[in-house]
């Protein structure tokens, strides 16, 4: 099979070890992505046993690259990285050029020459942004100030890595060919020029066709048309943007993803057509595992030791001296420098694009799949020790023991309660109505395209989307909501509720539903509030009648309540 159907056999054979070693892996509570890269190891050419086309994998794992650019592009806000931008600017400078200057000398130290060490350098100069944003989900603090200013500080270096991936190609290419110091800046220039023009095509032109190409797939109110439409849009773009511009698949997917990531289908993006990211991303990883020889470590293993110290040593060090002369809490400053002290996708990207233009040599790329795996590993234990490490700096008479607390609540959005209300069907509207007149903030969940415009033209936060997506549900605020309300007796109630309360345990649920059996199945095992509507008009006609008779207000809410009772009961 694997000669007649080798994308197939390849796809098989890499995502079925890659989801055993992953499960593994979570199991000892490490990352998966240390698991996919052991899978990696398992199914490439330098180890007995299974072997798969790395042709094939290196292919769909490119697919990976781009969806990933892409999610980047569609999480990345400007304004985000303006509110944090003093320390994360000036830090994520600083670390780089730390770690680049670092990764230069100690690779010189071993035969290299300059120009392998910098490009070495700034290699593992960059933090994985996958599990970056997996630690602190993990431990809470993804929106929190510690989690804001990492966030900020990953998007600089993001950045800073997509200018390389563009620039690097063209300033490499030339002076492997032989060509001068004119050419290549000649070489650039017009790279330069392309560049803009891509720039000012996607941002301008884009920006005014993509919502409205997504608007008109939206309305047709087919999921599987939108997530296509999403999907072509990231591999178009990309594309697009390699053949026509001359600029990398890589930069195409970002703009593109900043594109749709500002207009009002964000979430729903992000949440339906997304999940087939992760999936290549992690042939991605396998396909970097892949090239890891064990022979050729034995020989490098000091440059691999030395790497992994600038990483868990150097850039933490770097991170939280720039943290603390900035003059941000201890905490913090642990929090960031502890967080970044890993490296990931980018570092193997730029290593491979050294290894293809033969300015690193193969060894490069053995040290650094064995760093990545040892610092991913570590990382989320040694974030774990952050409080520990907090209460022996205290003892030692080093920072304030107010710091934790100030840190953790620093963020203070706003005074009001948030309520999220999903569907705006009459039922929703009224609700809605009471909730905003008793001064409680309102964020409403449509899958109605038409109605979100609506809302939103009047000011009011309305997200599109699934509510059954945690990315809908986190763009809607649920992680700082007191309540949440299902109105819609059409939503999918259970699922909607599992997936709130796995962000936010604390999160109180009301639910309208159409029949008294359903009521009965979502009360059990849950604290929700549930309202069948067979039981409230039954209710209400009952009133109705009883009012009729004769009966006082207090025999008719005696009866209320006793029938409210049973139904808890037998629930």
């Amino acid at each position: 099979m694997g000669h007649d159907f080798p994308l197939i056999y390849a796809l098989v054979g890499g995502l079925s070890v890659a989801l055993l070693l992953g499960y593994l892996a979570q199991k000892l509570h490490c990352s998966p992505l240390v698991g996919y890269l052991v899978a990696g190891m398992i199914v490439g050419p330098y180890s007995p046993g299974i072997e798969i086309d790395k042709g094939m994998v290196d292919q769909v794992a490119e697919i990976g690259v781009i969806l990933l650019m892409f999610g980047v592009g569609l999480h990345f806000h400007l304004k985000d990285l303006i509110a944090v931008q003093r320390v994360a600017l000036p830090g994520a400078m600083v670390q780089i050029a730390v770690a680049t200057v670092l990764g230069a000398v100690v690779s010189h130290a071993f035969g290299w020459g300059w120009e392998a060490g910098v490009l070495y350098g700034m290699a593992i100069s960059v933090a994985s942004t996958v599990v970056l944003t997996r630690v602190l989900a993990d431990y809470r603090d993804l929106h929190t100030p510690s989690g804001h200013v990492a966030l900020g500080w990953l998007v600089v270096e993001d950045l800073f890595t997509i200018l390389l991936l563009v620039l690097l190609p063209v300033m490499l290419g030339p002076s492997q060919s032989g060509g001068g110091v004119g050419e290549i800046f000649a070489a650039l220039g017009w790279t330069l020029v392309k560049l803009g023009l891509l720039v000012v095509f996607t941002l301008v032109v884009g920006k005014r066709l993509i919502p409205l190409f997504l608007k008109w797939v939206a309305r047709t109110g087919t999921r599987d048309l939108f997530t296509l439409s999403v999907l072509v849009l990231a591999l178009g773009i990309a594309v697009c943007s390699a053949e026509f511009f001359g600029a990398s698949m890589v930069l195409g997917a970002f703009l593109s993803g900043m594109v749709v990531g500002q207009s009002h289908f964000s979430a729903r993006a992000a949440a339906e057509a997304l999940p087939m990211r992760d999936a290549f991303a992690v042939l991605f990883f396998v396909s970097v595992g892949m090239l890891f020889d064990p022979v050729a470590l034995l020989e490098s293993w000091p440059l691999a030791l030395a790497t992994l110290g600038i990483v868990m040593l150097g850039k933490p060090l770097a991170a939280f001296v720039v943290v603390r002369l900035l003059g941000k809490p201890m905490r913090l400053a642990l929090s960031v420098s502890v967080a970044l002290a890993q490296i990931g996708e980018f570092s193997f990207i730029l290593g491979a694009m050294g290894v293809h233009y033969k300015v690193l040599p193969s060894v490069a790329g053995n040290a650094l799949i064995a760093a990545a795996v040892v610092s991913i590993a570590l990382n989320s234990l040694l974030y774990r020790c952050i409080p520990g490490m907090l209460r022996l700096l205290e003892r030692c008479g080093i920072g304030r023991p107010k710091i934790a607390t100030e840190d953790r609540h620093e963020l203070v959005e706003e005074d009001k309660q948030r309520v999220i209300v999903i569907g705006y069907g009459p039922s929703g509207r009224i609700m809605c109505r009471i909730l905003v007149e008793n001064n409680i903030d309102v964020a409403i969940i449509e899958m109605n395209i038409d109605t979100v415009l609506h809302l939103r033209s009047q000011g009011i936060k309305a997200v599109y989307g699934d509510a059954r997506q945690r990315d809908v549900l986190t763009a809607a605020g649920v992680l700082h909501a007191s309540g949440l309300i299902v109105s819609s007796a059409g939503a999918a109630a259970h699922e909607v509720m599992e997936a709130a309360r796995a962000l936010n345990p604390e999160i109180a649920v009301v639910i309208h539903t159409t029949f008294m059996r359903e009521a009965h199945s979502l009360r059990k095992g849950s604290e929700a509030v549930v309202f069948a509507g067979e039981c409230e008009v039954a209710m209400s006609m009952a009133e109705h009648l009883l009012r009729q008779f004769g009966a006082t207000d207090e025999h008719i809410e005696k009866e209320r309540r006793r029938i409210h009772d049973e139904l808890r009961q037998a629930g």
